[in-house]
């Protein structure tokens, strides 16, 4: 270890600054120049869409996977959720699946493909499956990587031609962001239709789509350590939508005793010896400096939905659709993206969001779709009907998601309800496979984006937690849950 290095490490430091210094390779001696850094990736994850064009240059230039036993591969982006006995009709989707079966074979790369029982959302799989360990590096081609901060680990999304890199290496150029701590405080009352995704909505309502941007989100404040793994990982996974590269949260006993006994995680006395190392390093130091950090009170915090064409046009359920000027308070840009908004969505300013009918429904996403998502949107429907206008859908993130929702009967009280109950994958959170929008559909929606298209052309798509789509599903319009539960 350099001089520098030594000094660095004796000085307070923030938990991001502790898993970067811990994974460097190589540095710039000279950090005012602000030079990219060496890091070593210690999981790198695959799946169908952003991986054919970096296995073939790595065939190009006769190079090898330098540590396939660290590279883990799912098909979940084209996959479809239904009828997976049908060949696929979309022949780009069919390539795309059967280049990654063959790299996969042709580089000794564990594949979890359609028939496989661990098969889902590569950001589901990737916990449950005990992928994803606290103070690690983690990499994917997908903006979404930032999910597994959720451990206290270290995960963004890389391009295709970084993906070719860290087959290729096991290691990332990567220019250091900044440290940015947001402090959840309040009461917050999780009575069960108040739930994260309505803290992250609200978070990037306040500070907007490109308020973390060149940042590291460390999570803080004892709201986040009462929330289930499966709560932090909405937090975390949504970190990317405000601009950031990365979210974190420390790890902790509901961390360590989420990861004991996973498929791949360490086992018996190495996994105890691991978590004294965690505890002990894995949280940022009392005096660590952080270069931005803002507060967020949600104790008065009401279910969120969004109105426009991205995560930060936010209200209150209880809200109505607002003006431009309201909106955009000055800024002109702000103004010219909300009339635009207004007209995409087809919405009037003054109208109360309660007041606006859904056509679909979508219960998934790697934001949502965990059992626990599952769960809390089956209390909203059991022992009620989707409405005759509303076509409503649930789709488990994972097999081993959708085998323990059907253990305990979730399967059944969405069918009974109405809901069409599918196999695993991406599903409708983006237009990649068979299940998307038409033009002017609207939809209630538990994803991550609402960009224009995102579900299909020209369909309109409003972000919400499971509990309140479960309840436009229920009503046939947007509805403040609380009414319901």
């Amino acid at each position: 270890m350099s001089s520098t290095n030594s000094i660095r490490h004796n000085l307070p430091r923030t938990l991001f600054d502790k898993i970067w210094d811990d994974h460097v390779v190589y540095q710039q001696s000279d950090r005012a120049k602000k030079q990219p850094t060496l890091l070593y990736i210690d999981r790198h994850l695959v799946h169908e869409v952003t991986s054919p064009q970096a296995f073939e240059g790595l065939r190009i230039k006769n190079r090898s996977v330098r540590r396939p036993n660290l590279t883990f591969a799912t098909m979940d982006h084209n996959v479809p959720t239904s009828n997976r006995s049908l060949p696929l009709v979309d022949n780009t989707s069919a390539m795309q699946m059967q280049a990654l079966k063959q790299n996969c074979n042709d580089f000794g790369i564990t594949l979890y493909d359609m028939d496989s029982p661990n098969q889902g959302i590569v950001h589901v799989i990737g916990p449950e499956l005990g992928l994803t360990l606290p103070g690690s590096t983690i990499v994917c081609g997908d903006s979404h990587t930032s999910t597994h901060g959720a451990f206290g680990a270290l995960a963004f999304g890389i391009g295709t031609s970084e993906v070719e890199h860290v087959l290729a290496t096991q290691c990332l150029w990567v220019n250091k962001p900044e440290n940015f701590e947001i402090r959840i405080d309040g009461i917050f009352k999780n009575s069960h239709s108040l739930t994260a995704k309505d803290i992250i909505l609200y978070i990037i309502r306040s500070i907007g789509t490109s308020g973390g941007n060149g940042a590291v989100i460390e999570y803080r404040g004892e709201v986040l350590s009462r929330f289930s793994m499966a709560e932090r990982l909405t937090i975390c996974n949504m970190s990317i939508e405000c601009g950031a590269r990365a979210g974190l949260i420390a790890p902790d006993s509901t961390t360590f005793e989420y990861i004991r006994d996973r498929l791949f995680a360490p086992k018996g006395k190495d996994l105890d010896n691991l978590i004294n190392i965690w505890q002990d390093r894995l949280r940022s130091d009392n005096s660590a400096k952080f270069e931005r950090t803002i507060s967020i009170d949600v104790s008065n915090l009401a279910p969120q939905i969004t109105w426009g064409t991205n995560p930060s046009m936010v209200i209150d359920i209880t809200d109505s659709i607002p003006y431009p000027d309201e909106y955009s308070h000055g800024n002109d840009g702000l103004k010219k993206a909300a009339l635009r908004a207004l007209n995409y969505m087809d919405l009037t300013p003054g109208v109360p969001i309660t007041n606006i009918d859904v056509d679909r429904v979508f219960i998934g996403s790697c934001t949502n779709s965990r059992l626990q998502d599952l769960i809390e949107a089956s209390n909203v429907v059991k022992g009620r009907t989707v409405a005759p206008n509303v076509r409503a859908m649930v789709v488990p993130g994972s097999q081993l998601v959708k085998t323990q929702a059907e253990r305990i009967g979730l399967d059944e009280v969405f069918k009974d309800a109405g809901f069409e109950w599918r196999d695993s994958g991406c599903s409708m959170c983006l237009g990649m496979n068979p299940d998307i929008l038409s033009s002017g559909e609207r939809c209630a929606s538990t994803s991550n984006r609402n960009f224009e298209g995102r579900q299909g052309t020209g369909g309109r798509t409003h972000l919400m937690s499971p509990v309140m789509a479960a309840a436009a599903a229920v009503k046939g319009k947007f509805t403040d849950v609380r009414e319901m539960l």
